[in-house]
């Protein structure tokens, strides 16, 4: 009976737990405070009262925060969706890839240089801080809708960073030999996960595309726990590949993003749900991995705050910024960008292999990857509303919407569309009869920041209106309300 007591008080305790950060969000927005923030400082607060976190803590921790970004990452690239990566494909890809490359340079520049940090720990640091967070970014763009191709680079950014400053840093600490030689072994392992990951991503999505609409199962809940399984078989295909799996599974989330098909609002909702659960877990594992009585001292502060202010400061507004500069945003959006470029979750547990090699200087190097997430996040993540406001990028929270109404069919509707207006798109701004639809489509609803509006042929539309047609087969209204590609 006592080991029933035990385990029903284990339960307890972690459902509380999970709840209470559940609620969290609300506690961030009156606190103006980024919800990630928060779990991971009071968890880390919380492990001052707990038993020590060994090696083998530490290696748990970092499995079950993979596991937690599997769905961050796939739950991302299905928010992006084809159809909007596709409009900034080249601009994310560029940024992704040589933004991370000039960061990680920078930073281990300034590590080696100011504070006489040896090659191999100033390498390692920089590496660990140059991709942008996805659970942070996801979590302090969500529910808020940005007008243009701002909120999709960051967001896309920060989901293919991601991949590229992993596969970076386990390329680094694989490599072997010296000198000339090991930055060539680094190279090619680098560019080997990023080739496989990319392939198996692709092929991972079309074969889950596939599968989500011919599948049909007795308990229609089940096609959502099917999907979740197939994002983190992709991952697991791709790492076994040797290849990069988060890479795979984000690019499988965004192929998939706007795929038609059987329960998909049963889908999207899950997979939301999984995500945001796996946020909380990844930050809340992540603070009960560090001790601040060993994080937080004196020389550890200098570095990690020196660094945080170079890095926001300079190495991307400036440095990357000149990366950014092929890339056409105006200088408000630019500027916004740049400066939203959020740490998180992935440079934490990037830290956490670091000192799982146990080379010198690891725990100084984890210790400033802790202080400069820890800024990064309540500075940049606080200050991202203000931002976007001071240079001119329309952001609005989005109202909640609980009430909806469904209509279930047992077979596909052959030529029923949802569609969003983009900004910049043909329809944005003109009312139903400019659009000269003739007989070939009707249009049949349309909302607006959650309200019903008649349709008539002088209802006006506009960029983030849902609009919902029914077209001939041979038809598409498609190029009227996505955004030119650019």
């Amino acid at each position: 009976m006592s080991d029933a007591i035990g385990f029903g008080i284990g339960v307890l305790v972690v459902a509380g737990a999970i709840m209470a950060a559940v609620f969290g969000g609300r506690v961030s927005s009156l606190l103006r405070v980024p919800a990630p923030a928060l779990f991971l400082a009071a968890a880390a607060v919380c492990a001052l009262f707990l038993p020590p976190i060994g090696r083998s803590g530490r290696q748990l921790g970092e499995e079950i925060v993979t596991v937690a970004l599997i769905f961050i990452l796939f739950d991302g690239g299905m928010n992006i969706g084809w159809r909007r990566f596709r409009s900034a494909m080249g601009s994310i890809a560029w940024i992704g890839v040589a933004g991370t490359a000039v960061s990680a340079a920078a930073l281990a520049a300034c590590a080696h240089f100011v504070f006489g940090l040896g090659w191999q720990p100033s390498l390692l640091l920089g590496a660990a801080l140059s991709p942008t967070d996805p659970a942070v970014v996801f979590s302090v763009l969500g529910g808020k809708e940005i007008t243009g191709r701002t909120g999709t680079i960051l967001e896309g950014e920060s989901g293919a960073n991601d991949p590229v400053g992993i596969a970076l840093l386990t390329s680094l600490v694989a490599a072997t030999g010296s000198g000339l030689d090991a930055l060539g072994s680094g190279l090619l392992e680098f560019g080997l996960q990023m080739v496989v990951g990319a392939a198996v991503g692709i092929v991972g999505g079309w074969c889950l595309s596939a599968m989500a609409r011919r599948v049909r199962l007795d308990n229609q809940a089940m096609h959502a726990v099917l999907i979740a399984a197939g994002a983190a078989l992709i991952y697991g295909a791709g790492s076994a590949l040797h290849g990069s799996g988060f890479l795979a599974v984000f690019i499988a989330g965004i192929l998939f993003g706007d795929v038609r098909a059987p329960y998909r609002r049963e889908i999207d909702q899950f997979a939301s749900g999984l995500a945001g659960l796996a946020e909380i877990v990844a930050f809340i594992v992540l603070g009960l991995t560090i001790d601040l009585r060993e994080t937080v001292q004196p020389r550890d502060l200098l570095v990690g705050g020196v660094i945080a202010v170079v890095l926001i400061v300079v190495i991307r507004p400036v440095l990357v910024g000149l990366i950014t500069l092929p890339i056409k945003l105006d200088r408000g959006e630019r500027a916004f960008v740049l400066l939203a470029g959020l740490k998180g979750a992935v440079p934490i547990l990037l830290g956490l292999f670091i000192l799982d090699t146990r080379r010198p200087d690891a725990e100084l190097v984890f210790a400033v990857i802790f202080i400069v997430v820890l800024i990064s996040v309540v500075l940049q993540g606080g200050l991202v509303p203000w931002l976007a406001g001071r240079f001119g990028v329309p952001m609005r929270t989005a109202p909640p919407r609980p009430w909806s109404l469904d209509v279930r069919f047992s077979e596909e509707p052959q030529g029923l569309h949802r569609h969003v207006i983009a900004a910049g798109s043909t329809a944005d701004g003109r009312t139903i009869a400019d659009l000269g639809v003739g007989d070939r489509a009707w249009i049949s609803l349309i909302s607006r920041r959650g309200r019903h509006l008649p349709v008539r042929n002088t209802t006006r539309l506009q960029a983030g209106d849902v609009v919902l047609t029914e077209i001939d087969e041979d038809a598409s209204l498609t190029d009227l309300f996505d955004a030119p590609d650019s």
